[in-house]
């Protein structure tokens, strides 16, 4: 890999975004009610469906989720205290309904599973994560992460939890510390675009470990310049999305 030569792509790249050369006029999560950015439904809105983003069409997934959230039948599953008042089956179904849960048991369980954990740690209040841990990204990948991972299942995997944090930011009045602790979000496309510059080889792809790898070879290629890894991570998935657009 030459340096150089990819730290030029990666300017290029970025350009290529910014003057919307690679799509992405629409995002997932533009699908969204377009709540006030600091309220709480505004967070919970973009926590608890990223928990079921893997293996997916993430538009179909926020599209369902925004159909799910504008049905007064099924809005409640994004209050976690109403959530926990219903019965599994009525989870269930409001979860299903616009097929933002695919997997009807498991994933149910799952959303289940976070209310509870919201419930329980912040009283409800997923802010309070933030704010508890100074809005510091090293501290709150650790704290989800690390050493209460069980209690976040799927929200702590290496690409959703990035990726998480990535929209929280975005989407959200959020500010973070340590922002450069907040990764590129490994998933297909972020792989794939990554493996296409010639960051990792064919080997190091079809590893078992590859989103720990992609994440590792960012990290040291953008260390001491003026980018930071959440600078790349659209232009990354949007160039993969779209066929590998030539870099000019």
């Amino acid at each position: 890999m030459n340096k150089e030569k990819t730290l030029n792509n990666v300017k290029k790249l970025i350009s290529m975004y910014k003057n919307g050369e690679l799509g992405g006029e629409i995002m997932p999560e533009d699908a969204n009610p377009n709540l006030e950015k600091s309220s709480l439904e505004n967070y919970l809105y973009f926590t608890l469906p990223m928990a079921l983003n893997y293996q997916r069409n993430s538009y179909k997934l926020w599209e369902g989720a925004l159909k799910t959230y504008n049905d007064n039948e099924t809005r409640f599953v994004f209050n976690p205290k109403l959530c926990l008042e219903k019965t599994f089956v009525e989870v269930q179904y409001a979860l299903t309904k616009y097929k933002v849960a695919l997997q009807k048991q498991k994933q149910t369980e799952i959303w289940i599973s976070l209310c509870n954990t919201f419930i329980n740690l912040f009283d409800g209040d997923i802010r309070k994560l933030f704010d508890n841990l100074d809005n510091d990204v090293e501290k709150i990948k650790s704290f989800i992460q690390k050493e209460n991972k069980k209690v976040f299942p799927y929200l702590s995997g290496t690409k959703i939890c990035n990726y998480w944090l990535y929209v929280i930011y975005q989407y959200t009045d959020r500010k973070y510390k340590n922002i450069e602790n907040l990764t590129v979000a490994p998933d297909t496309h972020v792989c794939k675009a990554t493996h296409k510059l010639g960051l990792i080889n064919d080997n190091e792809f079809n590893s078992n470990n590859v989103q720990l790898i992609v994440i590792d070879k960012w990290n040291k290629l953008l260390e001491s310049t003026n980018y930071k890894p959440i600078d790349i991570h659209t232009p990354l998935w949007l160039w993969s999305r779209n066929g590998f657009k030539e870099i000019k």
